[in-house]
């Protein structure tokens, strides 16, 4: 049996495992005896990945099939600040399982999403959790969070995504809400418009908002970085989970 190892986000951890990505994503999202089910996102970390922030090598150790002969299925090597010390040039395939154990993997792109005018609503997953409403694309946020030395507040390693505005993007007061999964949609429309009127870049939504979120809300993919890097994970399209994912995205609409 191999060993892999995981980088959680859900939560943020950096997990040696004997579980393949799709056994351990059905592993992790539906839960045991002693943990309750959920969503999990997580990045494939390479397994010659080594650093003086975290024991691997002991991990890796621990990591042995238990006596029935059935493999191990998690080792927590670390738990704290992992996003930070793991090189982005480390991670492999990003995995996004439904709450009930199907998971997709996709692969990261050179290409970053195509700017636009409109607003933006960023759903930051770890080490933090808020909605974000914000005048800035992907990439400006993320440097504001990491990378300006001029901010209060910054963090020195995240992932987030991006999620669907539709109409509201460019008409905060009249757009239509059509399929948007909010709860507060008066609330979002007053941000957004704050947003319009005033000189901020970004405005909290949410401050206290659950990691989980709906998979269909995402609008362009997954973003993760810290100060040695900075990755995009495109989500496939609607039309491309349809007719090649059909199981994943049929879970994902529940």
């Amino acid at each position: 049996m191999g060993i892999y190892l995981y980088l959680s986000l859900i939560p943020e951890a950096l997990i040696a495992s004997m579980l393949t990505p799709e056994e351990f994503g059905a592993y992790y999202a539906v839960g045991s005896k002693k943990k309750s089910s959920g969503q999990a996102l997580f990045f494939e970390v390479n397994p010659d990945f080594r650093s003086k922030y975290f024991r691997v090598q002991e991990g890796l150790a621990r990591c042995v099939p238990h006596e029935d002969g059935t493999p191990k299925s998690s080792i927590y090597i670390s738990v704290y600040r992992v996003l930070e010390h793991v090189p982005i040039s480390e991670l492999g395939k990003f995995y996004i399982t439904t709450q009930d154990g199907r998971t997709l993997g996709i692969d990261h792109s050179d290409e970053l999403p195509k700017n636009d005018e409109g607003l933006h609503l960023y759903k930051e997953i770890a080490p933090v959790t808020p909605l974000i409403a914000s005048r800035l694309n992907p990439v400006d946020f993320f440097d504001l969070i990491v990378k300006n030395p001029t901010s209060l507040i910054t963090l020195p390693g995240v992932a987030f995504t991006e999620l669907r505005l539709g109409e509201l993007a460019s008409d905060p007061a009249l757009g239509k809400v059509g399929d948007l999964p909010y709860a507060n949609i008066d609330h979002l429309r007053e941000v957004l418009l704050d947003l319009k009127t005033k000189p901020v870049a970004t405005k909290m939504v949410d401050r206290i908002s659950p990691a989980s979120f709906a998979y269909r809300a995402v609008k362009s993919g997954f973003f993760v970085g810290n100060e040695g890097g900075f990755r995009y994970y495109p989500m496939p399209s609607s039309e491309t989970l349809r007719t090649q994912h059909y199981r994943w995205w049929r879970s994902a609409q529940m």
